[in-house]
């Protein structure tokens, strides 16, 4: 007899969960409260401009392929990326620049160049980053944390052998000061703490595996943009049968005798014999869970950080820019104690740019580009938001101004914005943080929410509020946890 799933969001996470169901024999509906798939993973278009509207950095692309070859499908035939030549450029106020290519070599050559920063150090923070990814890697992003077997397999007694290289008792800014000299490259290495909304000061120095990522491994572009990854995947689980039903948010989930049956959406009753939360956490369990018991302590966690982001059509090209551009802050520090004690926006924020039309022409009209304006910001907790986002533009306009040399706004003929408020809306993010609760302390990992649930049968977790956390490749790991834990 044909079992029925129901995953209940469209984000990439919940996607893939469709898709790796179906793979598995199950009948798969997925409930979606928005009128489009992909969650954060959709794009905007605007009198001849598209931006891609959410995540912009692209790493594991196998994650993604693996999907197409589990369908037996050939992934090139979907989906089709390339990898980049330059991961990031990034600019100092006094104008100190650095193109971190793909290539380590030509990065490092870079790196000492600009900075004096002995190579030697460099090569060695990257070798590093690649024996945690290899020791860690097995255990908080491929497999539970909440399962007993994952502590007892070969992996991790490997990886209990090397508690003390792995960083796990520092935080990422100790380890870069450690590893640098130059604090232009310890500040350039803090900032993959932003990665999963998290403070450099803070966070556990295990975070240091994400450079791995970008330098040894690369970053890739899709060729349509990011949005093509949820077009692509949803195209798949549409092949295999997965029936979508959008604009219909689904109410609670059905639970009898401590087992999930089915959910309850503003259409009525639908039973399954599995039911995949691809909301986030916190929202779905004051929502959709409020009759079942509640984890409060991970619920009370505190939070992510958020973004707001600035989509501004720029009519005129600036070659010195490519798809990924990072301005940083003259005190890296006092940004993330704004941030995170203060509940605000430094008046000198770091500035993310991302223009996919160095890449994808089509994404702006000829003679302009498209920049994705992003800066980090705290969760929405209740500020005085319009005030914040009018100073933030003002000082985000004027810190671009002054690293390039000109005046932005004389060249802007669109503009939209999203911020805390906005996430938390149309993506249902509690607090419109990005990642779920913070990665600011060393237990940071095990205060993720499991893939499943503890107390009610059937139900299992995915996407950036649970384990193992935000991002894209994280969200698809999540899914393919979740996966494997569940019984056609």
């Amino acid at each position: 007899m044909e079992k029925k799933a129901v995953v209940i969001g469209s984000g990439i996470a919940g996607l893939a969960s469709a898709v790796r169901l179906a793979i598995k024999g199950f009948k798969v509906e997925v409930f979606e409260a928005n009128t489009y798939p992909g969650g954060k993973l959709s794009e905007i278009s605007r009198s001849g401009y598209r931006f891609d509207a959410g995540p912009s950095l692209f790493t594991l692309p196998e994650e993604v392929d693996e999907l197409f070859r589990l369908a037996g499908k050939n992934p090139e035939d979907y989906f089709v990326y390339k990898k980049l030549d330059i991961t990031c450029q990034y600019f100092w106020e006094d104008g100190t620049r650095i193109r971190a290519f793909s290539d380590v070599h030509r990065f490092v050559k870079e790196t000492h160049e600009q900075l004096q920063e002995p190579k030697e150090n460099i090569y060695r923070a990257l070798e590093k980053s690649a024996y945690m990814y290899e020791h860690l890697s097995p255990l908080f992003m491929k497999r539970s944390l909440h399962r007993f077997s994952t502590w007892v397999s070969r992996k991790a007694f490997s990886s209990y052998l090397n508690m003390g290289k792995l960083g796990i008792f520092g935080t990422m800014d100790a380890a870069n000061r450690q590893q640098f000299q130059h604090p232009k490259l310890v500040q350039l290495f803090n900032r993959y703490a932003t990665y999963n909304g998290s403070n450099p000061y803070q966070t556990p120095a295990t975070l240091n595996i994400i450079p791995h990522l970008e330098f040894n491994r690369g970053a890739f572009f899709p060729v349509k943009g990011m949005h093509d990854i949820t077009n692509s995947v949803f195209t798949l689980a549409q092949e295999l049968g997965v029936k979508f039903h959008f604009n219909t948010p689904v109410q609670e989930i059905l639970v009898d005798k401590g087992k999930a049956v089915g959910v309850l959406s503003t259409k009525g009753e639908h039973l399954a014999n599995v039911v995949v939360n691809n909301m986030d956490m916190v929202n779905a369990y004051k929502t959709l869970l409020k009759k079942q018991k509640q984890p409060k302590k991970l619920l009370d966690q505190p939070k992510s950080s958020s973004a707001l982001i600035f989509y501004w059509g720029i009519k005129k090209v600036f070659p010195e820019l490519g798809l990924h551009n990072i301005f940083f802050s003259e005190d890296y520090r006092k940004e993330f104690e704004h941030i995170f004690a203060k509940k605000a926006i430094y008046e000198d924020p770091t500035v993310y740019i991302n223009i996919t039309s160095t890449h994808k022409p089509d994404d702006a009209p000829e003679g302009g580009m498209n920049w994705f304006t992003m800066i980090n910001v705290p969760n929405d907790q209740g500020q005085d938001w319009d005030t914040l986002i009018a100073s933030a533009r003002k000082n985000i306009i004027a810190k671009i101004n002054r690293i390039l040399g000109t005046d932005i706004s004389a060249y802007m003929e669109v503009e939209d914005i999203l911020e805390p408020r906005s996430i938390a809306t149309k993506t249902g993010s509690s607090q419109g943080a990005l990642y779920g609760n913070s990665s600011n302390n060393r237990y940071a990992a095990f205060l993720r929410h499991a893939n499943y649930s503890p107390s009610v049968k059937n139900l299992y977790f995915c996407g950036g509020s649970v384990h193992p956390g935000g991002g894209i490749p994280l969200c698809l790991l999540s899914a393919k946890i979740m996966s494997e834990m569940v019984n056609p």
